[in-house]
């Protein structure tokens, strides 16, 4: 799930930049890695389980957009399908008492939750701009980006 996630946002960092929104780009860059990360984890757990990975074939994502939106809207239905599919897991580790998967899981129901709303506000931002107005979402994600490295510097300090 997450691998394929990872496949299908890889081609919306590459739209943005080839439209020259650095931090869009940036943005989705950075989510694509982290869904690689995801399914390294996912496939990890399986493996230290004694079982054996199976890795499905990925067809081609989707790679033009017309317009900011729809790049984000899409990234936002596949993070809630994601979503769906661990609590799907989780109510089968539940219900067959595997509590090694259920404690596995726990994290990524707390990713999602993150994931889910982070992608949810940035289509809100990107709808409120409009297409003709993609360059304030770029000041909105660098004033984000930016925050965020400030409060991991205080964390750090602390």
């Amino acid at each position: 799930m997450s691998l394929v996630q990872c496949c299908s946002i890889t081609p919306s960092p590459a739209h943005f930049g080839a439209e020259r929104l650095r931090e869009l780009s940036a943005h989705f860059y950075k989510q694509a890695e982290e869904e690689k990360e995801h399914a390294l984890r996912f496939i990890q757990f399986v493996i230290d389980t004694g079982a054996r990975v199976k890795i499905p074939a990925v067809s081609a994502p989707q790679a033009h957009f017309e317009v900011a939106e729809d790049a984000v809207k899409l990234s936002l239905e596949q993070e809630e399908q994601v979503t769906t599919q661990i609590n799907a897991l989780l109510s089968m580790a539940k219900a067959e008492s595997d509590y090694t998967a259920d404690n596995f899981l726990q994290w990524f129901i707390k990713e999602q939750l993150e994931e889910v709303a982070s992608m949810g506000q940035l289509l809100r931002v990107v709808q409120r701009a409009g297409e003709g107005n993609l360059l304030r979402v770029e000041e909105y994600l660098a004033r984000e980006k930016d925050s965020g490295v400030a409060l991991e510097r205080e964390n750090k300090v602390r």
